[in-house]
């Protein structure tokens, strides 16, 4: 019970952070990518304000053995820098130029963002399915 509403206030809070920023605007997130025409650089306060709490949260995170509610706490990520690293961030960031959104912003705009948003979103779960049959086939590929 107390799980299921901190991650309802949690998951709220995030949906007006990404209204409040901007970042379900497509015009505003391709203006950020735009460094060579009219690029809107406020979106570097959204990575600011995101990135700074998040290097407290695993500060303090490392430190404990579980969560305030109980539960185990995920592993820190690996700081190597990997294939499947280099070929999500490119496949990510190709689809947020093109699209102007990220999952996050997709499913918040879903409620205002019309046929566009829900077309992105369909293609995103695509993706999300069909990732783990292209991951171990990558993987393989590497290692052979």
């Amino acid at each position: 019970m107390m799980r299921n509403l901190f991650a309802a206030l949690s998951g709220g809070l995030f949906g007006a952070g990404l209204l409040v920023s901007g970042m379900v605007d497509t015009t505003k997130v391709q203006g950020w990518l735009d460094i060579f025409g009219a690029w809107d650089p406020t979106l570097a306060f959204v990575m600011g304000g995101a990135i700074l709490p998040m290097m407290v949260a695993w500060q303090v995170a490392r430190r404990r053995k579980v969560a305030l509610l109980g539960s185990a706490l995920p592993e820190a990520p690996d700081p190597r820098v990997g294939h499947n690293l280099v070929i999500g961030s490119v496949l990510f960031g190709a689809g947020w130029g093109l699209a102007g959104l990220c999952p996050g912003p997709a499913m918040a705009s879903l409620s205002f963002g019309g046929i566009g948003g829900l077309v992105f979103l369909v293609a995103m779960m695509a993706g999300m399915w069909a990732a783990p049959a292209l991951r171990q086939r990558i993987d393989r590929l590497a290692t052979a």
